[in-house]
């Protein structure tokens, strides 16, 4: 199976439209619905031929069987168009993909995105929350700053961070992050978000990936939003 990449350095609108190029499908599908079609008709006719003159055969039960063969080759018909349309979509896809090529995009993970001495990251909440606790950790998991980020709205939420006074963070440093949630003594259900930049797009088949700096090939559909 053939695998494809785009690569592009040139920075377009992620939301522009995008429209994907006609096709027609054909093939073992079509001819096995007509073999089939054939084949019922060819029995039909012979069991007519031969059906006992006293005793003829139902008019609703050949309706019925009619009605079936119908159906069967409606059913194959659709699958092969289905089949073209999934085939455009992901050639859609690849096209959307590679507009995204150098922009950032938002996915699930805890990576701090460090850049000018300041970390960018985000969290979804489950519900609603009294108090939110932001952790940072270094390269080696030790946590070198805790900020309170008091109540917040269930969803998605994000948040940036400063380091402590005198503190200089190099760009692009390997920091992570921790988000503690709580309503009242319960506990909310966080999930990281982290920013992460588009390298380059691969399609394999029906299946369009994104290569991103820190979070390696990650599939089209783990993303979360286009930044």
């Amino acid at each position: 199976m053939s695998t494809s990449t785009v690569n592009n350095n040139t920075s377009t609108d992620p939301y522009a439209a995008i429209n994907g190029t006609k096709g027609s499908s054909s093939g073992p599908a079509a001819s096995a619905a007509t073999g089939s079609s054939d084949t019922f008709l060819k029995l039909l006719v012979t069991q007519m031929q031969n059906q006992d003159p006293l005793n003829p055969m139902d008019n609703a039960q050949i309706t019925s069987q009619m009605a079936q063969i119908s159906t069967v080759n409606g059913i194959n018909t659709l699958n092969t168009t289905v089949q073209g349309l999934n085939t455009q979509f992901v050639q859609m896809q690849a096209l959307q993909g590679a507009s995204l090529v150098g922009h950032d995009v938002t996915l699930k993970g805890n990576g701090l995105a460090v850049a000018g001495n300041t970390g960018i990251g985000g969290y979804n909440l489950a519900g609603a929350a009294d108090s939110v606790k932001l952790e940072v950790l270094d390269s080696t998991g030790r946590v070198i700053d805790t900020q309170q980020l008091g109540a917040q709205s269930a969803g998605d939420n994000a948040f940036q961070w400063t380091p402590p006074e005198g503190t200089t963070v190099a760009d692009g440093a390997n920091y992570s992050f921790r988000i503690t949630a709580k309503s009242g003594a319960a506990s909310v259900d966080a999930t990281p978000l982290m920013l992460d930049r588009v390298l380059s797009v691969s399609t394999n088949g029906n299946t369009l990936s994104l290569e991103l700096a820190r979070s390696g090939s990650v599939a089209y559909g783990d993303i979360q939003a286009f930044n």
